[in-house]
């Protein structure tokens, strides 16, 4: 049996309130594969809030626990920040949501991809501009030159997406965290960047954790899903299988869809149960 390249177990990621204390990440279990792995759910549903607890971007006085959270057969749970920046970026990298906020308004294109190279592989700084021309080829935007030279302003929202992704993959990780990618682009922009991901991830052979909450973009594309409520995992199955469905809150998602096919005049309302916030053991 090939072992997982990320093994998380009973993950709780808990936030003192007024009220007490505020689980958003609830007994999180599962395992990560050379593989497209989605996690759906809705807003708040803890998707993003794993990614973080998994990168050690959880800050004070927000509590990260597990029963063990591994990467390649080692504990990266808690570490001191500075073990800490030598695996996010050089072993896991995250593509956050809108690179209008991630991306560095004063800085050239180039020589921020640069930069996070030299920073996790090292190198000259003519081996890294290399290598951020390289990575905006492999994410297939013309004229790498002149977007080198641009500054982020200056790009459309779809080619940010692609720089960000090139950042993200230049120092060559064994597992990227992809948040929400495709949540700010139009169709055609949107299937050019699943094909680039899906491309770079099956040929560099790494883990994909597709955080959505685009139901049918997981099932088209993703091998398996995790469904969230509440912080917590309620479902888990191959993605192929997602519109058969076993549990009434995934249904419930499912049922939500408007289709084109069999239009209504009112789309159903979710209907939340308290027995779903009960204490699940997370899907593995």
């Amino acid at each position: 049996m090939i072992a997982p390249l990320l093994s998380v177990r009973n993950l709780r990621v808990t936030f003192p309130t007024r009220q007490g204390q505020f689980q958003a990440v609830r007994g999180l279990s599962f395992d990560l594969g050379r593989e497209r792995l989605g996690v759906v759910g809705e807003s708040g549903s803890g998707k993003s809030m794993t990614g973080r607890a998994i990168l050690g971007l959880v800050r004070p006085p927000g509590r990260v626990t597990a029963d063990w959270l591994d990467l390649d057969g080692t504990s990266i749970l808690n570490l001191p920040e500075r073990q800490m920046r030598a695996i996010r970026g050089r072993r896991i990298s995250m593509v956050m949501q809108d690179p209008k906020f991630s991306l560095n308004p004063v800085m050239r294109v180039g020589d921020q991809i640069a930069e996070g190279y030299r920073l996790h592989a090292g190198g000259s700084p003519a081996t890294a501009r290399a290598k951020a021309l390289e990575m905006l080829r492999a994410v297939q935007i013309r004229d790498p030159e002149r977007v080198m030279a641009a500054y982020p302003h200056e790009v459309s929202g779809g080619m940010g997406q692609r720089i960000m992704i090139a950042m993200m993959l230049a120092p060559d990780p064994d597992i990227l965290i992809a948040d929400e990618p495709t949540s700010a682009l139009d169709v055609s922009v949107r299937n050019e960047v699943l094909h680039i991901m899906d491309g770079l991830v099956r040929d560099r052979g790494m883990g994909l954790i597709f955080i959505s909450h685009d139901l049918n973009l997981v099932a088209q594309f993703c091998d398996r899903v995790l469904i969230m409520y509440a912080g917590q995992v309620v479902e888990t199955l191959p993605a192929a299988d997602l519109h058969k469905a076993r549990h009434p809150y995934t249904q419930g998602l499912l049922n939500s869809l408007p289709r084109l096919d069999t239009p209504v005049s009112r789309l159903p309302v979710l209907d939340r149960r308290p027995e779903w916030r009960d204490d699940l053991p997370g899907g593995l």
